[in-house]
Order: structure tokens, then sequence, then C-alpha cells
């Protein structure tokens, strides 16, 4: 058994993996600033990207939810996994071979995710080189005759299950995967005569998350003796969960997130078929109704916030694919993109339609869409018979909420206007049964609270500022501080704007000049407490995890903060004018703190008796020499 994992290797795994890379599996990342980059949060639901990741900190903090972490801690949330297991992934990554100490937890097998995931992986290898097999002739027949040859079985993974009861089994079993193991990955069931394999006589897809590991798989009926469903899949695991997950998102999120479109399809051969076309951005659920879940994962990878995306729905024209459409359209206020339907001709799906017309007709598709609340409403005006008065005030009643639920309010009066002449009915009517009708959108944002905290005083010249003396004692039993807590008054703004520029680029700033800043009067007093936390840490000043032995310093109901301060985008500006904006603004708080002096002196010498001539050129000297000192700091 091995034990823990060495805290050298740990660092050297930190240091060596790009954060941006491990969130972006996951995320779509857009430039915030200069080092910093931003998204939609993966661990809630939000409209607007508050998830901030700056990777020169290897850090990430989410606005919203208060979210925050590195990379090894972003795997253990966003897997579900342990610390160990995270780490020993970011490492396999990248090749960095672990040592362990003796006596430790850790496992050799890299915990039962991982070992789910290598019965997966080689299940999927099993099933593709049975595809060639004798008795896959059947899984061969039915690819064919859907238009794919063995290069596109290969790009999917497409594979065969024989038709045994154990073969998949004893094949696995002799890889080392205990049967404990392939019933937790799904892979086996459990029967009066022990186990067997779940999969038999099928045509398999692997089921990939969005990094590519394959999480299960499913399985077309093809032998008339089979009398199971038509498709079956793995069953729900630690690793697959089918609202969570959508087939063809790991080979389409690529250019998902540089078009800003995804199609939504409702089969593998769908996928298969809209690919091979040309649309790249094809998914399909596996096995279930398309849901929340599939919403914000397609959010997440689309970068939804903008609303200039396109989701686009395939359904067959028939009572099934209405009632999907439907359904669809139930959660289509979760997107800020624009949400169409397309529906092929003849009520073909993609697979058929790329048979039957070809490539072309497949792309064409996307030329014919039109917006989902046409079709919604389309699809409710056919179920009521619209020469009856009864029946055009009954649709009314259910059309009304359709075009209230227009996002584009410069479009709705068009669409009022369509359903007025669609039901026959006057505009002034159909106006007011749309402006009666409740949309039901938006967000409420979260109440910003407000705190007051005892104004420490400024650290004494030749004393080193601490986060551990009567601050903590008193805000010990406060809630976190977060950056909405603090006031927008300029003092303040310096102040945070300062020990942002400080935390994010150390590297372009002397720390000569950083100690005197952070010997400076501040006013805010949770401001101030970050500024005795880096004031104390000093030694570690620019080290990969320097802001995190300040965050670790001041006191708990604090650290929050320096987790924002270090992450939140500071103004946009270049590579070239980072050095100059960070210099700027830390000597603009000691200027500050040089004026307040200043101003003090003045004070005195007006109070000085002018002939007591030794106290009044005292204090004359000293006002000339704060002067002086404020010049040579400008010109610096």
């Amino acid at each position: 058994m091995a034990g823990l994992i060495r805290q050298s290797d740990i660092d050297e795994v930190k240091s060596r993996t790009n954060i941006a890379d491990i969130v972006g599996d996951h995320v779509t990342l857009k430039s915030a600033g200069v080092g910093s980059m931003k998204g939609l949060c993966p661990f809630h639901d939000e409209r607007s990207p508050s998830f901030h990741v700056r990777p020169q900190l290897g850090y990430y903090h989410c606005f919203g939810c208060g979210e925050s972490g590195d990379a090894i801690s972003f795997l253990q949330k966003i897997d579900h996994v342990s610390f160990t297991e995270a780490v020993e992934r970011l490492a396999s990554r990248a090749g960095i071979q672990l040592q362990y100490e003796e006596g430790g937890s850790g496992r050799s097998d890299h915990g039962q995710r991982a070992r789910l995931l290598a019965a997966n992986a080689a299940a999927g290898v099993f099933f593709r080189e049975q595809l060639g097999a004798p008795d896959a002739e059947p899984g061969r027949k039915f690819l064919g005759e859907r238009g794919f040859d063995p290069v596109a079985a290969e790009h999917f993974g497409v594979g065969f299950a024989p038709k045994s009861w154990d073969r998949m089994t004893n094949a696995l079993k002799a890889q080392g995967f205990t049967v404990e193991e392939l019933l937790a990955a799904g892979l086996v069931s459990q029967g009066d005569r022990g186990v067997y394999d779940r999969f038999r006589g099928r045509l398999v897809w692997p089921i990939r998350d969005v990094t590519g590991q394959t999480i299960g798989f499913g399985a077309r009926r093809l032998l008339e003796d089979d009398k199971g469903p038509k498709y079956l899949n793995t069953p729900e695991t630690a690793v697959y969960h089918k609202n969570q997950v959508l087939y063809g998102l790991d080979l389409a999120k690529r250019d998902i997130s540089r078009g800003g479109q995804v199609v939504v399809v409702e089969g593998y051969t769908d996928v298969m078929a809209a690919h091979l076309a040309g649309i790249t951005t094809a998914v399909a659920t596996c096995g279930t109704a398309f849901g929340v879940e599939h919403i914000r994962l397609i959010r997440r990878i689309m970068g939804d916030d903008s609303g200039t995306g396109e989701v686009v729905f395939t359904f067959d024209p028939d009572a099934a694919g209405q009632k999907a459409a439907m359904r669809a359209f139930a959660e289509e206020k979760r997107f800020s993109a624009q949400t169409y339907v397309a529906v092929a001709p003849d009520g073909l799906d993609p697979c058929d339609l790329r048979l039957a017309r070809g490539d072309a007709a497949v792309r064409a598709l996307l030329d014919n869409k039109e917006p989902m609340f046409e079709f919604v409403i389309r699809q409710l005006l056919s179920e009521y018979d619209l020469e009856s008065v009864e029946g055009r005030v009954g649709a009314l009643r259910v059309a009304a909420p359709v075009i209230a639920e227009i996002r584009d309010p410069a479009i709705r009066p068009g669409y009022t206007r369509v359903l007025a002449r669609q039901l026959g009915m006057d505009l002034p009517e159909v106006q007011s049964a749309v402006a009666r009708a409740k949309p039901g959108r938006g967000e409420q944002s979260a109440p910003v609270r407000g705190r007051e905290l005892p104004a420490p005083a400024a650290p004494s010249a030749g004393m080193e500022p601490s986060g551990q003396g009567s601050t903590e004692v008193i805000i010990l039993d406060e809630p976190p501080v977060s950056l909405r807590d603090l006031p927008s008054d300029p003092v303040t703004r310096l102040e945070r704007d300062a020990i942002m520029a400080v935390l994010q680029h150390p590297e372009t700033v002397p720390v000569e000049l950083v100690a005197r800043a952070m010997h400076t009067g501040f006013v805010n007093p949770a401001l101030a407490i970050v500024r005795d936390g880096i004031a104390a840490t000093l030694d570690r000043f620019g080290q990969p995890d320097w802001f995190q032995t300040v965050a670790a310093t001041v006191p708990v109901p604090i650290r929050t903060l320096v987790e924002q301060l270090a992450i939140a985008p500071i103004p946009q500006r270049g590579a070239d004018e980072l050095g100059g904006y960070v210099n700027g603004i830390t000597v603009a708080l000691i200027d500050r703190d040089l004026l307040r002096q200043s101003h003090e002196l003045r004070g005195r010498l007006q109070r000085t008796d002018p002939t007591d001539r030794e106290a009044y050129r005292a204090v004359q000297t000293e006002l000339m020499a704060l002067e002086a000192e404020r010049r040579t700091l400008r010109s610096e």
C-alpha cells in the first residue's frame, strides 16, 4: 500500500500544471485583462461570468458562489475525487512520477474513480477490437447501411459487444480488474448465477465526458432474439450520470466554443452523421430528456453570456418530437443564447437525411432553422380550432405567455402582431394578453451586505505589521469579508487597486517600494489587515505561493478577501503598460500617505509659536524633507 505523496512532488505538480488548461476542459475561458481569464462558473448556475482564473497564480475564484482554489481543489470539486487522486491525475497529465512516503493512506490504484475510468477505457478497447471479429457482422452491416465506414467507426470509437455471457468480463479480469470494479462501472450485471456481461450482441458507442475520458457506453440492439430495449446504456455509476453528459461533446467542444453554436440532435448515429457532414458542433443526450444539467454544461462550454450564441435543436416532427420540443422550451429561458428548431424535410433525422440526400442536405438544416418560440407557437396553435371563438381565445391564452417570454423587447411587438394576424384577432386584444402574461424571467442578485470594522492604526515605521493583533480578535466571529462589502469611495478604491496590483503582479514592482507602501496608513479596516499580511510576508515576496502565504497570515474572515483581490481583474492594460500601472498605483499609495503627513506638519507649523525659533525651524525642516521625498518619489 503506497503512502502519502511527498510534498515536494505535490509542489512540482502544481508548478507544472497550467490551471487554465484544467479548468478549460470544463469551462470556456475568455480574456479578462492581463493575466486574467473568466467564464461561467461550473459550480453554480449563472447568466453572467463571475468565475475568474489567474494562470500565473494557479488559482481560481468565483465571485458569485465563493468557490476558490487551485488546480488540485478544482479537480476534487468538479469530479468529486480525493486530494490524492487529484494530484495523481495531474501528475499523470504532466508526466511526473510521484514518490510516496511510508505510513500514509495513499493508494497505488489511484482510487475508485480512476479504477472505474480505467475499466471503461479497457472495455472500450475490447469492444473496438471485437468490431472486426466474424460474429460482429451484424454491427458492421448496421454501420454500413447508415453510411458509416470503418474510418468513421474508429473516429467515434464504435465497437461491438459479442453475444457472450462473460467474454468481456474474462478479458478485463485478465487485466487485473475485479468483479466488484466491473459491477461498480456498470459493465457487468449480477444475476442468480453470478455476474454476466451487461452488453451482449450489440453495437456499442463509448460515452465520454468533456475531457475525453470514457465514463459509460450506449449499446444498440441488433439481433432478433435480443428482447432487451432498443438502446441500453450504462446505469448510473460514480462516474456516469446521464443527465450531466452529452454524447459527442468531447469532439464538439472546441468548435462550440469557437463558433458559439451547438446543435442538439437525438441519437448517436445522428451525431455521427452531423459531424461527418460538417456540423461538428452536434451533441446528443444519452437515454434521457434534455434538461437543466445539460443546459449548464452547454453554457459553460459555449461561454453563453453575450446573447449572441445559437442553440439549435433538431426534433422529429412526430408527437414524441413535439413533446421533446416543448420540454426543451420549458427550460429555454436558462440560455442567454438564442434558441432555434430545425426540422428536416419529410421528417428525416440527420442520419437518414444524410443517407437520402447527402451531406449538403444535413448542413442545409441549419439554414432553415426557425426561432424556438415560433416553432412552439405554431405547435400550440395547431391544437386549437381557430375557426371558432372559443378556439381562438384558448390559443391566445397559451400563446401570449410565449410572446411575453421573448428576451429581445425590440422584436416582441412584431411577434405580437404576427400572433394577432394568425388568430384573426384585434391587435389591442392580443397586446393586452401579452402584457398580462408574466414572463417569470430574470435573476435577482444577492443583496450586498455592509459591515463596519474598527480602523486599525497604520503600522509604525520600523515595526513589522501583523494580522495577529487586536484586529483579529475583534473580527474572529464575523462572516467572511468580500470585495462586495468594500465601499466605492475613491480612497478605498485606491487602497483596493494597489493591493490587487501588488498581489497579482509582484514581478513588476520592487520589493522596497512595496515595503514602503505597506507601511502607510489605510482608511478601510479590512484592507488594512491585508496590508499587514503583505508586510509580514515580504520575505517570500514574488514566490509562486506568496499570495497563499498572505492569505494564511491574515485572520480567517479576511482570507476570502485576499483570494478575491488576487483574482479580480485589474483595469485592462497591455503587457507593456502593466509595469507602469503597478508601480504608479503603488507610488500613489505612498504619495497619499506623504501628503497626509505633510498636511499634519503644516497644521503643527501653524500651531507652533513663531517666537520659539528652534521648534519652528524643526517643523519646517521636517516639512521640507517630506516635500523633497514626495518630489523624489514622483521622479522615480
